[in-house]
């Protein structure tokens, strides 16, 4: 099974839902509050470009969002 981390904030809606989708589909993932995480935030803006979030990164694979489509492509591959 591929790795999953979520860099996400406790407040951030998308997040929510990704986390969310990813339960349901008995998915484990690593998370990363990167509201009070300056290390992780600094990793994921190295690794994006951007603050924005959800971050999730599956395998190699890195998705700014909760792009529910690529998320099960991914997986399913």
């Amino acid at each position: 099974m591929k790795e999953i981390t979520i860099y996400s904030t406790p407040t951030c809606h998308y997040c929510q839902l990704a986390k969310a989708y990813l339960k349901e589909h008995g998915f484990s993932y690593t998370e990363y509050d990167v509201a009070s995480d300056i290390e992780k935030r600094k990793e994921m803006v190295q690794m994006t470009g951007q603050l924005g979030v959800p971050v999730i990164k599956i395998g190699d694979a890195v998705l700014v969002g909760f792009q529910e489509q690529k998320i099960a492509d991914i997986l399913a591959a």
